[in-house]
Formats: structure tokens, C-alpha cells, sequence
């Protein structure tokens, strides 16, 4: 069974294919908690391992390493998602060639300009949206008479085009918009809601109202100036061949350049940021917390916790009794705590996993700062969050010292008694 790190950054689409490909085969894949885009892949460890720099990147237990997302997915997968047949496997690269080619270039066209992360042009968003709906319709035809795009059950083809039309469903692709893909809309809602998806994704939702273009988005995001303002006011005409060309070599540097926009800080502010700072500081914590033995982490928590400007939160997983496999339970918190990477400046978690296969439960503790329950206050944070009861805990109570003491030391036992298996830490 493969095992191993994976380096990328939260909500990358390309690692989800990997992710969910593991969920399904069982190996024991790892997102690496460490990485930051654009710091950690420039460095000279990181190069030498991976010489281009690029994520998602993956090591291998016993020292292998790969890149490009279906290479890496193709490794985590087993027989039933690379397929059995020479023929099925022959299908299933034709679909990863089919996302890659037909239609990530024009998902990134369209979508990104509306995210900021691209200059819009209404001409290249245009020629975009044709050749999606050609792609669309031609993948539409295709699920006319069938589940899955190859054989009769879910392969990396499945999972590679879902994750390929993400950003599509998730921004651009309205009710109406996507109405003349009724087979499309059917069997991409059958993928990302399959159990092994949903543990990586969480719960997906549909665009209800297409993404409109804001112009300041890109100018924010290039300093206050737009792409044309910063070009030369007088431009060389280009020949027609120098013009083909150059049309041939943008999708793949613009594809390189969203990598790092997809993976920067967010340009909207921190729900966190508005309140008022308190005398809890909590990188100080989290380096005493990391650093110290919890003989010393813990009472120093006590000591420094600030009970007006912060707050006890205990979660309670609500569907213990679909959990399965120990590696799967943990993979969902891993999952959640990767979809609020941009909430950790404030915010201090610790989960654990009660129990074994096929019987356990999941548990634990966030400490924030605020005094409301902070998925509320922004839609990034709101993936996973109803899937728990949440209750807020009186720090002036024993029984919170207790119940928060458990989950930072990752001892004792569940309200069912199942004994501690295993924790993480968010931070």
C-alpha cells in the first residue's frame, strides 16, 4: 500500500485528485502541515527533491518522488481506479488528457479573471465559454447511457474530471448555465458526494449565482495597477505566426502564475482582525505548546488564557456511526483543518479520534479569539462546520479544565468509553 507526503497548498484542485484517490485505495497519504507556497518550494531541500518547484509534489515513504497531480494520484490509486483491463486503462488516460486539454485552459480562462488572479478579457473569456460548452456537450453525450465515464464503477477518470470542472461548478456554472448538462450535472453531484470525496472536499455546493467581474480584484492584487497600465502605451505588432504562438504559451505561464495567487494570503480580511486583541497571545502559546512538555504547555495555558477576548469551543463529530476505517476518520479531520488554514493566526485546535475501525468517534476543542462561533463569520469556514455540535465551554468551570486538559494531552476516553487513538493538532 503507498504511503507518503504531499506537499500543496489548502484548496488545491489538482492535489484533490490524490486526496480523494487515497480515500479510496487506503494509502496512508500525509498533506504536509508545514508548507507554506512560495516559501517552502524555494527552498534548497525542497529543490532538490522536486528541481521545478511546482505543487503538488509527493515523497514517498521509501524515498521516491513525484510530480503532476495524475502521476501522483495514479500512485495512491488502486487496480479498480487505474483499471483492470489495458483497455480501461487506455479510456481512463484519455479523460486525464481530456481534462487537461479540452478543459482546464478554458476553466482558467474564465474563472480566474473573476477571481483576480488573471487580467479579463472579454474576447479570451469569450472563446473560453465556447469551448467549454463543446467540451461540456461532448462529455454530456458521453454520460447519456452511462454512471461513470469509464466501466461501471469509479476510476481516476471520474476523479480527475470532477476535480478538473471544480472551480467551474463552484464560481461560473449557474442553474441556467448548466442546465443543457443534465448527464454532467448528475454524475459530477454522484462524484464529489460520494463518501471518499466528501472526506476531502467536504460538503460541495453548487453555484447558485455565477461570479461577476470586478476590476479591482486584479488591480489589488498587482499593486494598485492593472496589467495595462503597466504595459507600454505603444506595443510592437505582432506577425500572425508570433501571435499563434504566443497564444500556444500563455495558458501554461498563467497557469504557473494562479498557482501562486490561488495559494497567497487572502485578499479579503480576517473576521479575527476587527476584534479587539485581549492579553492572549496566541503564537506565544503555540510555540510553549510545541516546544514544552505538557506538564509545563498546559498550566501555561491556564496561566495566560484571556477569558474576555477568547473562547472554548468543544465539537462533536454528529455521524460517528458512518465512520469506518481509523486512517479514513482521520483523513476528515485533516480535511477540515486544511479548509481553515486561513482562519490558524487566531485559532488553536486540538481533535482526536476515540476508538477503532469501524467503531470511534471524533472529538475536541478550538480555542479562538472572539466569543461567537467564528465559522459563522466568514463563508471560507463554513465547509465543515455543521457536521459538528458545537458548544461553547464556561473557562471558569472545572469540568472545562478537564474536558480541554483531555484534548490537549490526548489522553482518556470518549462519552461511549472508547479509549484514545489517535489526535491533531490545528495551529
Amino acid at each position: 500500500m503507498a504511503s507518503g507526503t504531499l506537499y500543496t497548498y489548502p484548496e488545491n484542485f489538482r492535489a484533490y485528485k490524490a486526496l480523494i484517490a487515497a480515500q479510496y485505495s487506503g494509502a496512508q497519504l500525509k498533506v504536509a502541515e508545514d508548507f507554506v507556497f512560495g516559501e517552502t518550494n524555494k527552498t534548497e531541500k525542497f529543490l532538490k527533491k522536486f528541481p521545478l518547484g511546482k505543487v503538488p509534489a509527493f515523497e514517498s515513504k521509501d524515498g521516491k518522488y513525484l510530480t503532476e497531480s495524475n502521476a501522483i494520484a495514479y500512485y495512491v490509486a488502486n487496480e479498480q481506479l487505474r483499471g483492470k483491463t489495458d483497455e480501461e486503462k487506455a479510456e481512463i488516460i484519455q479523460w486525464l488528457s481530456f481534462a487537461d486539454s479540452e478543459i482546464l485552459p478554458s476553466s482558467c480562462a474564465w474563472v480566474f479573471p473573476l477571481l483576480g488572479i488573471m487580467p479579463y478579457n472579454k474576447q479570451t473569456v469569450e472563446h473560453a465559454k465556447e469551448d467549454l460548452a463543446k467540451a461540456l456537450t461532448a462529455l454530456n453525450t458521453h454520460l447519456l447511457y452511462k454512471t461513470y465515464l469509464v466501466g461501471e464503477r469509479i476510476t481516476l477518470a471520474d476523479i480527475s474530471v470532477a476535480m478538473t470542472l471544480l472551480h467551474l461548478y463552484q464560481y461560473v456554472l449557474e442553474p441556467k448555465v448548466r442546465e443543457p448538462y443534465q448527464n454532467v450535472n448528475r454524475w459530477f453531484q454522484t462524484i464529489v458526494n460520494q463518501p471518499q470525496a466528501i472526506a476531502v472536499l467536504g460538503n460541495f455546493k453548487l453555484a447558485d449565482k455565477a461570479l461577476e467581474y470586478d476590476p479591482k480584484k486584479y488591480a489589488q492584487t498587482q499593486g494598485g495597477k492593472s496589467k495595462k497600465e503597466k504595459e507600454p502605451k505603444e506595443k510592437k505588432e505582432h506577425s500572425k505566426k508570433e501571435k499563434e504562438q504566443h497564444k500556444k504559451e500563455e495558458p501554461a505561464e498563467e497557469l504557473d502564475a494562479a498557482d501562486a495567487a490561488l495559494a497567497a494570503e487572502p485578499k479579503s480580511s480576517n473576521p479575527f482582525d476587527a476584534m479587539p486583541k485581549g492579553t492572549f497571545d496566541m503564537d506565544d502559546f503555540k510555540r510553549v505548546y510545541s516546544n514544552e512538555d505538557e506538564s509545563v504547555s498546559v498550566p501555561y495555558f491556564w496561566q495566560k488564557f484571556d477569558p474576555e477576548h477568547y473562547s472554548i469551543w468543544l465539537g462533536e463529530y454528529k455521524y460517528n456511526q458512518e465512520l469506518a476505517k481509523v486512517f479514513m476518520s482521520c483523513n476528515l479531520i485533516s480535511g477540515m483543518y486544511q479548509r481553515l488554514d486561513k482562519m490558524r493566526k487566531q485559532a488553536f485546535g486540538s481533535f482526536c479520534l476515540y476508538g477503532t475501525d469501524n467503531d470511534s468517534s471524533i472529538s475536541g476543542v478550538f480555542i479562538w479569539r472572539g466569543q461567537d462561533l467564528a465559522f459563522t463569520l466568514s463563508p471560507d469556514w463554513q465547509v465543515d462546520y455543521e457536521s459538528y455540535t458545537w458548544t461553547k465551554l464556561d473557562p471558569k468551570d472545572e469540568k472545562t479544565k478537564e474536558i480541554v486538559n483531555k484534548y490537549l494531552t490526548w489522553t482518556g476516553e470518549d462519552k461511549e468509553g472508547r479509549k484514545f487513538n489517535q489526535g491533531k493538532i490545528f495551529k
